[in-house]
């Protein structure tokens, strides 16, 4: 029988079985059914007394009083029996999780190039007994821990790949690799924490690894190559790896990205659009060149580009609903001309397009086109333009945000689980919840006190992650899976 079904019925036969009996004007006695052998009621006294404050109250009344407690009593029987102890294996696999983070810290590999890394990971797996694959999109790895009783498989993921910066944080684990990067010299680091994302997955293996047999289901570890993008055009990370198949018998996934500008201890979550759809824009301005002290004989697109850059940022204070969620464009380039004294031909533009939503991506990218193209013509130049869709956004189902909540709660406590805003970055992992339903968050990785204004943000050379917080990731992230789980 559903486990879901099984509660429902329990409490309203519950419900049905409760006797209430008024002993005297301020006192009801609550007889509930004797099942001494019944190790979901054992605790519970065969008869049980109530002060009632309101002398008038009548044992119906104070029935119906009784059922909502009754329900969430029941509800929390769907809690996996679990937590104490991946409460107390979290603690212990904790010193081991910060070493994995140092090590991967000062071993960076960019995207597609996580070769050590994946050995790295794999060889951990392994060790806990799992089915092993190596090579997926590329370089990723996926693990499968078989529990002990049938159930869901469960997803997890981490991401992999390091990022072109030269590291300043003065740490004894600081990165001093270096590579060639779109032709120029630069240094490797994990800038984005994705050492941090490896670490604690790992911890995550071990610990659930370690009651594998009182696992009600599976569960697939995936270690995602390149979430920070390729530009070679190709397909990558996680889009590939859902194309070659990682998501086919997953039934709902979980992933956790570190957040500098967010206390280690706490955890941040959305519910619906939570982080951006990501676009590349490039337009391309044609007009007629001209000597610069004779503009009537040519077509100046510099002029029809300046307009056009203004004309954008229309679309998101006149035709977006900002209220609902935000939208940017931003031109991060403008390459035209040659010389002082020479109208250029030509003018090309390349800037970012970040949305939430379909609808809202399908709005901005209209309105984008229709500006461009217009603006360039009434001054006698042409446009072209050309968007290049990345990653979607990362939504949160709302239903299944409200059900794995209590999940945070319970591994941070509830005043250390903190509704967001919208992030404008952006994450493939949007890609697995296109295809299963998904739950992404944000754990703590800034110092105790920290201002978030001034703590180095993410991709910077300062970056720094405060590393007393990733045994709540692991604990977080465990919670999930077993809770889930424990409600299929």
């Amino acid at each position: 029988m559903n486990t879901q079904i099984l509660r429902f019925w329990v409490f309203f036969m519950l419900m049905d079985m409760i006797s209430l009996k008024q002993v005297s004007p301020n006192r009801i006695t609550v007889d509930f059914p004797t099942l001494e052998n019944n190790k979901i009621f054992r605790k519970v006294n065969k008869d049980s007394t109530f002060n009632c404050i309101d002398h008038s109250l009548k044992p119906r009344k104070l029935k119906k009083l009784l059922i909502p407690f009754l329900f969430l009593s029941i509800a929390s029987f769907g809690q996996s029996k679990l937590r104490p102890k991946i409460d107390q294996s979290s603690d212990q696999v904790e010193s081991k999780v910060i070493e994995w983070r140092r090590d991967f810290h000062q071993n960076p590999e960019l995207s597609n190039q996580e070769f050590r890394t994946a050995k790295v990971i794999a060889e951990h797996l392994r060790s806990l007994g799992m089915e092993v694959t190596e090579g997926v999109a590329k370089t990723g790895v996926v693990g499968i821990l078989k529990g002990g009783k049938p159930g869901p498989m469960v997803g997890l993921r981490a991401d992999m790949d390091a990022l072109p910066v030269t590291e300043r944080a003065d740490v004894p684990f600081k990165s001093t690799v270096t590579t060639t990067f779109n032709g120029q010299e630069t240094g490797v680091m994990h800038a984005c924490g994705h050492d941090s994302h490896m670490a604690i997955m790992m911890g995550v293996a071990e610990v659930l690894a370690g009651m594998k047999d009182q696992l009600e289901g599976s569960i697939k570890f995936i270690f995602q190559p390149a979430e920070e993008g390729v530009y070679d055009g190709s397909i990558a990370g996680a889009e590939l790896m859902v194309k070659e198949g990682v998501m086919e018998d997953v039934d709902a996934i979980f992933g956790l990205h570190i957040w500098a500008q967010i206390e280690a201890g706490k955890i941040g979550y959305r519910s619906g659009p939570f982080l951006a759809a990501v676009d590349n824009l490039k337009i391309t301005v044609n007009g007629t060149q001209s000597h610069g002290a004779t503009p009537w004989y040519g077509v100046d697109p510099i002029v029809s580009s300046s307009q056009i850059v203004m004309g954008l940022q229309t679309i998101l204070s006149r035709n977006v609903n900002i209220t609902e969620n935000p939208a940017i464009v931003t031109i991060g380039a403008i390459h035209g001309g040659i010389r002082s004294n020479i109208i250029p031909e030509e003018v090309n533009m390349i800037g970012t397009i970040r949305t939430f939503g379909d609808e809202q991506q399908a709005l901005v990218h209209k309105r984008i086109t229709e500006i461009v193209t217009n603006i360039a013509e009434s001054s006698g130049a042409s446009a072209k333009v050309e968007i290049g869709k990345l990653y979607p956004s990362t939504v949160n189902p709302p239903a299944f945000t409200s059900q794995m909540l209590p999940s945070l709660k319970g591994a941070a406590g509830e005043e250390n689980v903190i509704a967001m805003d919208p992030i404008t970055g952006s994450e493939d992992f949007s890609y697995f919840q296109r295809e299963k339903p998904g739950f992404f968050i944000m754990l703590g990785g800034m110092k105790i006190g920290g201002d978030p204004l001034t703590t180095a943000s993410h991709h910077t050379p300062d970056f720094y992650l405060e590393e007393s917080g990733f045994k709540l990731g692991v604990r977080a992230l465990s919670y999930l899976v077993v809770d889930y789980m424990g409600m299929q």
